[in-house]
């Protein structure tokens, strides 16, 4: 009698986990496209917010939990390894979401740096190690011509980054050099100087002083710690996008054909998602005034776990189907 392999016979069935997050991903976008335009003068409301947090911590734990059944598989082809570290890197991506959910809708508070920021980043050297390491480890050499291909995706990555960095300051030099003499042509006469009067502290709102209040002190004392490293997270941040943009283009040439190509042209595709939701985020951030988080594009985020959820999926049934028809064969 065959015996049986590891999940054979009670392991979820590929097409059960490629519907579901595809329905997820089709539901997500609907939701966002029907809800994420903020009402007028009122923002975005609130069980809006806790919505878009479901989604996506409900995919990213998804995808993690299919990564780490790769990882406990001895049938995995690619490497039990790069499936941990991936399945990692979603999970730490979840936490972070946990603690940036805290943050803003428990306690009301848009931090320039928290916690959250940390899990972020490890996400990134974690897939991004899982990434590169299913290209070495199964020794598949890229040509020149791929490996150009490669850098040149880097560099375009880091072009686009660097002009939505630093696009707004630089416009707003351009404006300082070319208006100030018409501004001071057109100026009037300076009137005389009125009596300085008695400075009045100012009540905060009730709403904000609720919501200072809801926090606790270590949660104020941890975040004015982070607080002056936001600027050096959000450059790491676009690091960790290159980084992943490069992994995503040396897979899509390295697997592009083959048996176990389909996988990770999915794993590919999630990692150019990541990247387009983190540059609308950065662009957001510095360009559209009193930016709330829940614009439509952060959708991709949600796409790119629904993505990696799939690659882990196909990789775990294509690897169990190789080794049992190699096992019938022998």
């Amino acid at each position: 009698m065959a015996k049986k392999t590891p999940g054979s016979s009670s392991a979820i069935p590929v097409q059960t986990i490629v519907i579901i997050a595809i329905l997820w991903a089709v539901f997500s976008l609907l939701f966002f496209l029907l809800f994420s335009v903020p009402l007028p003068g009122q923002g975005r409301p609130e069980w809006y917010g806790i919505t878009t947090y479901f989604l996506e911590n409900i995919a990213f734990l998804g995808a993690s939990i299919l990564c780490f059944r790769n990882w406990r598989s001895p049938l995995i082809v690619s490497g039990r390894t790069v499936w941990l570290l991936i399945g990692l890197g979603m999970l730490s991506f979840f936490i972070g979401n946990l603690i940036l959910g805290q943050w803003e809708i428990g306690w009301g508070k848009e931090p320039d740096a928290s916690p959250a920021d940390l899990f972020f980043l490890l996400m990134y050297l974690l897939v991004g190690a899982g990434m590169f390491l299913a290209v070495s480890s199964r020794k598949l050499n890229l040509a020149i011509w791929q490996w150009l291909a490669v850098i040149g995706v880097g560099v375009l990555g880091v072009v686009i980054a660097w002009f939505i960095y630093n696009g707004a300051s630089a416009a707003a030099s351009a404006a300082v050099w070319i208006d100030p003499p018409a501004i001071a042509q057109t100026a009037p006469d300076a009137a005389p100087a009125a009596p300085a009067a008695t400075p009045v502290p100012a009540e905060p709102a009730p709403a904000a002083a609720a919501a200072t209040s809801r926090v606790p002190g270590w949660a104020v004392a941890l975040e004015e710690t982070l607080s002056p490293f936001s600027d050096t997270f959000a450059i790491a941040y676009v690091a960790g996008d290159i980084i992943l943009l490069m992994a995503a283009m040396a897979l899509l040439l390295a697997f592009w054909g083959g048996r176990f190509s389909l996988s990770w042209r999915f794993i590919a595709a999630a990692a150019i998602c990541f990247y387009v939701a983190d540059m609308w985020f950065l662009y957001a951030t510095r360009y559209v005034e009193g930016y709330q988080t829940g614009g439509l594009l952060e959708v991709f985020w949600i796409f790119s776990a629904c993505l990696f959820a799939i690659g882990a999926a196909l990789e775990y049934d294509l690897s169990s189907r190789s080794r049992r028809g190699s096992r019938r064969r022998a």
